[in-house]
């Protein structure tokens, strides 16, 4: 065999890996569980619950990443090195050992002095969006930073001989021409954010009607050894996923700066 066909054979492998879990779970699947599901007031809300935060932990990790991957994408700073590494703690930190930094963090002094006299994040939904934030906040950041790389700086050097700020050079240049690197790492984290469960637990906790995600619900559901309400909310999760990268690819497609 070629070296072509051992490699298209070993992508043929991963993908085939990945179709036999997702079509092991119609073995279980039930159209009469799944219309229960769909229209059970306990689904509806974690579907609502986990839209709902994933959306705004995704605004407020896009919102920071933007500004902080033009930084560290175009400057040389002191400790640049160090803030490029930790972006990877989300990445070499399982999800659980993040919400239990949280969850310590929020049981020593200053912890506690937030939660007296600000937001109390502990099992609420604060929580919730806390726990997301913090496991795309940096992957945001990440996948921003590598749209901005490939912006030749020259663009934004010419803007600047013809008298633009760099805010303005930012604003005109780097932000329109990264745009569609910044929607898709948007949609990226959103999908991540909504698809978090070990964070989100481990802070918020598995409150039915208040902080059942819908990865929880799916949790919960197998825990009960509830198999076929199990395999209708994680066909959900895989169908709003996968829709989701398809949307990637299709944004994707035809960035070119050269």
């Amino acid at each position: 065999m070629t070296f072509k066909g051992i490699s298209i054979a070993c992508s043929f492998t991963t993908f085939g890996l990945y179709a036999v879990l997702i079509l092991s779970l119609f073995y279980f699947f039930r159209t009469e569980t799944l219309w229960d599901a769909l229209f059970s007031e306990r689904t509806l809300f974690s579907i609502r619950l986990s839209v709902v935060a994933a959306t705004i932990s995704t605004f407020l990790s896009v919102l920071i990443a933007v500004p902080s991957a033009f930084a560290l994408s175009r400057y040389d700073f002191a400790g640049k090195k160090a803030v490029d590494t930790i972006l990877e703690l989300p990445m070499i930190v399982s999800p659980a050992a993040l919400g239990a930094m949280l969850l310590i963090f929020f049981n020593n002094p200053l912890g506690l002095w937030i939660q007296d006299h600000g937001v109390q994040f502990v099992f609420t939904f604060y929580g919730i969006v806390l726990a997301q934030f913090v496991t795309v906040c940096g992957v945001s950041t990440r996948l921003i930073k590598a749209a901005m790389d490939e912006i030749p700086v020259r663009y934004e050097a010419v803007a600047r001989t013809l008298g633009a700020s760099p805010g303005k050079a930012f604003l005109t240049i780097t932000l329109p021409l990264s745009r569609r690197g910044i929607v898709a790492a948007s949609i990226l984290s959103w999908a991540k954010a909504l698809g978090e469960f070990g964070a989100t637990i481990t802070i918020a906790g598995s409150m039915a009607m208040k902080t059942e995600t819908l990865p929880i619900a799916i949790f919960m559901r197998l825990a009960s050894a509830e198999i076929e309400g199990t395999v209708v909310l994680i066909l959900i999760l895989v169908s709003i996923g996968l829709s989701i990268l398809y949307i990637v690819r299709i944004l994707s497609r035809g960035d070119s700066y050269a």
